[in-house]
């Protein structure tokens, strides 16, 4: 399916909540899919334990778009992010939705060296109708 999909790796992050608490970046994707306008149909995120009790967790998540999903992942030993918005074409250009979603976890995480690469996936194919039973 047509659509943008946004691959970038976050460097430098400021450092807080947002890389270490799950219920934070969950509230932080959840919420900018939904300021733009994207159908969320559901999420999963998770969070990791510090590495040997010293510091603070990562944490992972995904959120589930009727227009495709967002995946997240933290490296608060690292300072670190990824981060993979992908939405489809279907009905409507949803390419600025994506690219909003993007800044706003971009200037939530506030990193000071991003590496992001655009994708522009699918082509343009008839759709196919089904055949009434006669």
């Amino acid at each position: 399916m047509k659509g943008l999909h946004i691959i970038a790796d976050l460097y430098n992050c400021q450092k807080g909540e947002l890389l270490v608490s799950s219920a934070k970046l969950r509230e932080l994707c959840v919420d900018a899919c939904r300021a733009v306008g994207l159908t969320v149909l559901g999420d999963h995120f998770y969070q990791f334990d510090g590495a040997n009790g010293i510091q603070d967790g990562g944490a992972t998540g995904a959120v589930v778009l009727a227009e495709s999903h967002l995946a997240i992942h933290t490296w608060p030993e690292r300072d670190a992010a990824t981060l993979d918005v992908y939405v489809c074409n279907f009905t409507s250009d949803n390419t600025g939705k994506a690219e909003a979603v993007y800044k706003t976890l971009v200037k939530a995480l506030k990193p000071g060296d991003v590496l992001v690469e655009r994708v522009m996936r699918g082509k343009d194919l008839p759709i196919k109708r089904r055949v009434a039973n006669g």
